[in-house]
């Protein structure tokens, strides 16, 4: 048990007051070493700590001090971790899952916001945060009015500060457009990096699927769309260079599947991809257990993995400890620089979350697209 919930634990007088001073004096969750403290404070029959951590117990319950109504629960959390959260209350056999009243950090994403707690020495990268002296770049909503759904999709491009039509520009292509932008504050990202040199001005085009999860897992007609109408849209209206060594193809999760197998089924077209987390469930024998979501991707990752060819030049990946996909993702390195690709992949304490991937955009996009601070010249 950490210290300063013994040192409560033994005063004598544990009343309304005295817990009003234990919370007054102590910053949520409680931060020594690599013990973290959870707290939560009101009347309950029942409350569980619920992380996102793959690997250990979901549901940790809390424990009362005394016959206060504070609840406690003591877990180790690794140097540098950054962990998402919620309690689960039980009150009268309901459950109700609520983010920290004593802690005000926050991470959104689509299905809502969650609680973060950071462990000993994590800290948000500057180049996510506003900076006033980065000139800003540009961002233009447009139409592509026709797909091979049948339909129209909504495109997002970034232009860097200081865009000049006459000069050329590398393309990136990001699935999950408006998430990365929302949720991991891309345009700022962008702009940070662009600014203090270390990530060479790119033009950036952020699409929005309909149905990730039924484009994304080797789709042809996905592919189509990027391949077929995304990209000479991008290099017809922007003087983008138009070769594959400047082109990059970017997803998180599903959206890494997608840019792995768009890269995969049109070999030649794309000389970089960014995988962030990316969902590449195979199986070496039997059949996967990860539900029938995955039927597809296992399909395409077990092809790919029996055929490579050559996708790409150069792959950047990254995943996090606390995520389920982290042996898939360790598995994937040794496999694509067997074939001969030049890969960097990057781990960190965190899970799978909107904001792993924004602190993992430096790494990746100042290796594959480095600006002058580092003195690479592709």
């Amino acid at each position: 048990m950490i210290l300063a919930i013994h040192q409560f634990e033994r005063q004598k007088h544990k009343d309304a007051k005295a817990v009003d001073a234990f919370l007054a004096g102590h910053q949520c969750p409680i931060i020594e070493g690599t013990s973290c403290t959870f707290l939560w404070r009101g009347q309950a029959d029942h409350v569980h700590l619920r992380h996102f951590v793959f690997g250990l117990a979901s549901e940790q319950p809390l424990h009362r001090v005394g016959h206060t109504d504070l609840w406690y629960v003591v877990l180790d959390l690794p140097r540098r971790a950054r962990l998402e959260y919620k309690f689960d209350v039980v009150r009268q056999g309901k459950n109700q899952w609520v983010r920290d009243p004593l802690n005000p950090r926050m991470a959104h994403d689509p299905y809502g916001s969650n609680s973060v707690c950071y462990g000993q020495g994590y800290q948000m990268p500057d180049w996510a945060e506003y900076d006033a002296d980065a000139r800003q770049g540009q961002l233009i909503e447009t139409v592509l009015p026709n797909s091979p759904w049948g339909d129209t999709r909504p495109l997002m491009v970034y232009l860097p500060a200081r865009y000049r039509q006459n000069r050329r520009y590398p393309l990136l292509i990001v699935h999950d457009g408006s998430d990365y932008l929302k949720f991991s504050r891309m345009k700022l990202v962008l702009d940070n990096l662009i600014h203090r040199l270390e990530v060479a001005p790119l033009i950036v085009a952020f699409t929005l699927p309909r149905d990730r999860m039924t484009e994304y897992p080797d789709d042809p007609l996905h592919q189509t769309f990027i391949v077929d109408h995304v990209l000479p849209y991008m290099e017809a209206t922007y003087p983008t260079y138009g070769r594959p060594d400047m082109r990059c193809l970017m997803g998180a999760s599903f959206g890494g599947v997608a840019s792995l197998s768009t890269a995969w089924r049109h070999q030649g077209v794309f000389g970089k991809l960014l995988l962030q987390s990316g969902s590449f469930a195979f199986t070496d024998i039997g059949h996967h257990k990860r539900g029938p979501a995955f039927d597809r991707v296992v399909e395409f990752v077990n092809a790919f993995r029996e055929n490579p060819g050559a996708p790409c030049q150069k792959a950047y990946l990254s995943c996090g400890t606390f995520e389920s996909l982290i042996y898939e993702n360790r598995s994937m390195v040794p496999f694509l620089q067997s074939i001969g690709l030049d890969v960097r992949f990057e781990e960190a304490r965190d899970g799978h979350n909107w904001e792993n991937w924004r602190d993992r955009l430096q790494g990746g996009l100042s290796w594959l697209f480095p600006g002058p601070l580092w003195m690479v010249y592709e």
